[in-house]
């Protein structure tokens, strides 16, 4: 049963004041690192199954599982997206790799347009760490814009900010051996701000995320797990979540 919009609002509302009340109270912006001392979550190449999801994230060290996929190693990423062709399967799809970097929301909507003008593909294959929340949405109206499907080869990953790309595909395929990850988002400056700043902050991006979210068509309540897991870590969504917050689409029978 599909949840009443009211209440997907109520709950996302609900879990935006309880992170503003840990703010206020310790005086703490979001996406600063926790205090030393705590249980260490996994490493990101530790298997996930439901209930335990949680990973520790650094985009600067993913792992490598040596899976032989036609796309480079985590560790090889660009430092910003880049574009290029290929064949899959005797198919001509697009691959975009790499951090979102800031300013590349106008620079990779350009790209792929060309890009689709001189070899036109229909599929884009994404392996991104994250980066910028608001590049991703610009990237991901594009991708929707111009008709493509989307998705996430056997080893390669997309997190934090890299599923609003993901959600742009008309439709979005996840391999079973890919990995789709959420966590809290800074906007804007990643600076220390006073609390009541923070909480303000938080709110406006979080408000863009939903609205962009409800466009493409994704259960905004997925935004429940990013908001409860800190940036210094990423909660892996498991096939069943991809499902049913329909980052993923049912297969054609």
């Amino acid at each position: 049963m599909t949840a009443r919009p009211g209440r997907v609002i109520k709950g996302i509302f609900a879990l935006q004041i309880a992170l503003g009340a840990a703010l206020v109270v310790g005086d703490i912006p979001l996406g600063m690192p926790r205090l030393p001392g705590g249980d260490r979550a996994p490493a990101l190449e530790q298997p996930v199954r439901p209930g335990d999801q949680t990973r520790r994230y650094r985009p600067d060290a993913l792992p490598d599982d040596g899976t032989n996929r036609p796309f480079p190693s985590p560790a090889d990423l660009p430092d910003r997206l880049a574009l290029e062709t290929a064949e899959i399967d005797g198919r001509p799809v697009m691959r975009m790799l790499g951090t979102i970097a800031p300013g590349d929301g106008e620079r990779v909507t350009g790209l792929l347009a060309e890009r689709i003008a001189a070899a036109p593909a229909t599929e884009l294959f994404i392996n991104s760490p994250g980066g910028s929340v608001d590049d991703a949405l610009e990237i991901g109206r594009a991708i929707r814009r111009m008709d493509l499907a989307t998705a996430i080869a056997a080893g390669d990953v997309c997190l934090s900010a890299c599923p609003y790309l993901l959600a742009g595909g008309t439709t979005r395929s996840v391999d079973a051996a890919g990995s789709v990850g959420v966590h809290q988002h800074y906007f804007g400056e990643n600076t220390v701000l006073p609390a009541f700043l923070a909480v303000k902050d938080v709110q406006r991006g979080q408000g863009r995320v939903m609205a962009y979210l409800d466009e493409m068509g994704i259960d905004p309540m997925v935004m429940q797990h990013a908001l409860t897991t800190p940036p210094e870590e990423i909660y892996v969504l498991v096939p069943e979540e991809l499902e049913r917050y329909r980052l993923v689409t049912p297969v054609a029978e």
